[in-house]
């Protein structure tokens, strides 16, 4: 029976969305068997999708030191429905920086905090041009996650 792979993410200017295409690339890798994996935008995922899941990984640009307002909306349609059915659900963070990302950060840390979800990675926070090499960290960074909801170690 396969697992369930939640992305969620806002891109503005297309980087974040490169960094989510790298994630997604990882999850679905041919070494990852038992994963099913669904993408939203973040003002298209709610309640239902989050219920599916066993497993969440957030993508979002840093805007103004703070994540996104689609990813913050996302959260806010959410939250009281799923504070007590989706507590230690494991979940990852992508974040494309403009500055140092310690603020889009701990904005979402902050609420997941409150929903009792557990961080199965630390953040990956890209900061500057995204190169190539920053791309390969993004895929090995989904499958890590897959590959560890698969084996059950998250």
């Amino acid at each position: 029976m396969s697992k369930h792979l939640l992305i969620v993410s806002h891109s503005q200017s297309g980087n974040t969305k490169s960094m989510l295409d790298a994630v997604y690339a990882g999850t679905t890798d041919e070494e990852v068997t038992g994963v099913e994996v669904r993408t939203l935008h973040a003002l298209d995922a709610g309640v239902d999708a989050v219920q599916w899941a066993e497993g969440i990984i957030l993508g979002t640009p840093e805007n103004f030191g703070y994540m996104s307002g689609a990813l913050k909306y996302f959260f806010d349609e959410v939250y009281y429905p799923c504070l007590e059915k989706t507590r230690g659900l494991p979940y990852a963070l992508f974040v494309k920086a403009g500055n140092d990302g310690s603020g889009a950060v701990a904005s979402v840390q902050r609420i997941v905090a409150g929903l009792a979800w557990r961080e199965a990675l630390p953040p990956l926070v890209v900061q500057g041009e995204l190169q190539a090499n920053d791309l390969e960290i993004c895929r090995e960074f989904g499958m890590t996650l897959a590959a560890g909801l698969e084996m059950g170690i998250f």
